[in-house]
């Protein structure tokens, strides 16, 4: 059994690092400009991590704020807070679970090792963490037995998934963004909404007799997604197909759901895996089927290597964590709200909306782990674009607007096709913005004027493969687990998301009666003119 952490957060106001950086905001104006004089800034604020090299020399700090962010970190206990989710404690206070998405990425040794009670490198062998080992790994093996399947069945032509939040956009993101690696041979659709839209124009791009649908839906009740699976199941019935249990397969832990639906062939995974994390177990079927089982788990092995640099890197040279520094440094003391993430690459469109859920699900609270309420702000809006339209769209903001937006760049050195001038221009793109906002232009009483001075951070990655998507995707989880163990708030619990389904719920009967007693006026209107 998992223990609760023992060791009690500091507020992060509440420690000297926090006056001290409250005094360097005060006093030291960073120009950007001026401090790329010396030609040791990049050497000193870039930082290597396993596939992705993180540049933040365009961002502004100097050495004192960068050391007196280095002390927060250890200040507010980030590195014992690390050491309890690796321990498999129950990090996730408010739910009672401990938090181990890391542990779905251990090589099939380390699994082995740990299910008999071996220590590896990184992890005790706890009673807990042993029995959960043994599950990963059987789940692991069948769910990618399963994949290889459905790739030499030369029937099945197109895959549907059938998620919502997690189950959508962790797979839809890395089968875009490895789609080089994926099978010809297979169409892939995301159905994620309850607008009958969507679906409908997914059913007529398929056939029923070559289409297997996967519904991901941990409890099997997930209002949207259970929607869209009885409307699939509806539709391949009255299309004539046959065989339910050989074209529908489930991933979730409620068996007894899926076999009443039909379905036999379900993948599990644990309650210590959140939705936005969860891309690496039985959610990540709909990748395995694409990619094939040896990219899967180059993929997992690219996130087991970044989970290794945030657990032993130090602090001052730990990618994630100086990410989750800046992004402390920005929100809380230069009341920066928002985070421009500008992808220079068209596998990695969807990323943008996959980090808004993983940020601002995870750090959009107000309250601490022990249920108080914060005294400081957390989670900037996280938005964006695939940056080559991007440049066309919103630019203009982030260059001349009156809010200064940090801008996030993920820029990868190789391209996966033969078109070398295309890239060329691409990367010099790239290049070009992010100088152009550090440097400015022209007469302040122009047209042309642009400020200049504001910052960007450049993510570089030689190439995109499972192994770099990987490290770059957990990367990002521990970037958002350390900034909010230093604000103090629980990452992993999403309350705010209840209430909305509660309420829709009950919009859902009145749109059927009618019945508008006890809702406010602007409601009960709009109500009406639905209905009428």
């Amino acid at each position: 059994m998992t223990n609760t952490p023992n060791s009690r957060h500091t507020s992060c106001d509440q420690t000297p690092a926090w006056a001290e950086l409250q005094h360097l905001h005060a006093t030291h104006r960073v120009d950007l400009r001026q401090a790329f004089t010396s030609t040791q800034r990049f050497a000193q604020f870039s930082f290597a991590a396993p596939y992705v090299l993180a540049d933040l020399s365009k961002n502004l700090m100097d050495a004192d704020i960068a050391q007196a962010l280095n002390r927060l970190a250890a200040q507010t206990g980030l590195p014992e807070q690390r050491a309890a989710m690796f321990r498999g404690e129950l990090v996730n206070r408010s739910e009672g679970r401990a938090v181990m998405h890391w542990l779905l990425r251990q090589p099939d040794d380390a699994l082995k090792n740990l299910s008999a009670g071996k220590r590896t490198a990184d992890i005790a062998a706890t009673e807990f963490i042993a029995k959960e080992a043994i599950e990963v790994l059987q789940t692991r093996h069948a769910m990618l037995a399963y994949a290889e399947r459905i790739r030499q069945d030369q029937q099945i032509t197109d895959v549907v998934n059938i998620g919502i939040g997690g189950s959508d956009l962790g797979p839809q993101m890395a089968y875009l963004a490895l789609k080089p690696q994926a099978s010809r041979k297979i169409k892939f659709h995301f159905v994620s909404s309850v607008d009958g839209t969507e679906i409908s124009q997914v059913f007529t791009q398929i056939k029923p007799e070559t289409t297997l649908f996967l519904v991901a839906s941990k409890s099997f009740t997930t209002l949207e997604t259970m929607t869209n699976a009885r409307t699939a199941k509806a539709w391949f019935l009255a299309q004539g197909g046959r065989d339910v249990a050989r074209h529908f397969c489930a991933l979730t832990t409620n068996t007894k759901a899926a076999a009443e639906f039909g379905i036999s062939t379900t993948f599990g995974f644990k309650d210590w895996v959140g939705g936005r994390y969860s891309m690496w177990s039985a959610i990540g079927l709909p990748i395995a089927i694409a990619v094939g089982a040896d990219h899967f788990m180059n993929m997992l092995a690219g996130a087991c290597a970044m989970d290794q640099h945030f657990l032993h890197e130090p602090l001052a040279t730990n990618v994630p964590v100086q990410l989750a520094l800046l992004d402390i440094w920005y929100r809380n003391f230069h009341d920066f709200r928002s985070r421009s993430v500008a992808p220079y690459h068209s596998g990695l469109r969807r990323m943008q909306a996959y980090l808004q859920q993983l940020e601002m699900e995870s750090n959009g609270k107000q309250v601490d782990q022990e249920g108080r309420a914060l005294k400081v702000a957390t989670s900037p809006v996280i938005w964006g674009e695939p940056a080559a339209n991007g440049q066309h769209a919103y630019f203009q903001l982030l260059h001349q607007g009156s809010d200064v937006i940090p801008v996030e760049f993920i820029v990868v050195k190789a391209p996966n096709h033969g078109l070398a001038d295309h890239h060329t221009k691409l990367l010099a793109n790239a290049l070009a913005q992010s100088r152009a906002l550090m440097m400015g232009q022209g007469d302040k009483n122009g047209h042309r004027y642009l400020p200049g001075n504001r910052p960007s951070t450049t993510l570089l990655l030689d190439e995109l493969t499972p192994q770099s998507l990987g490290a770059l995707v957990a990367l990002q989880e521990h970037r958002v687990f350390a900034s909010g163990a230093m604000w103090g708030i629980n990452s992993f619990d999403q309350w705010g998301v209840e209430l909305g389904k509660v309420i829709a719920n009950d919009m859902e009967q009145r749109l059927h009666t009618g019945q508008t007693d006890g809702l406010d006026g602007s409601t009960a209107a709009l109500l009406q003119k639905l209905r009428s």
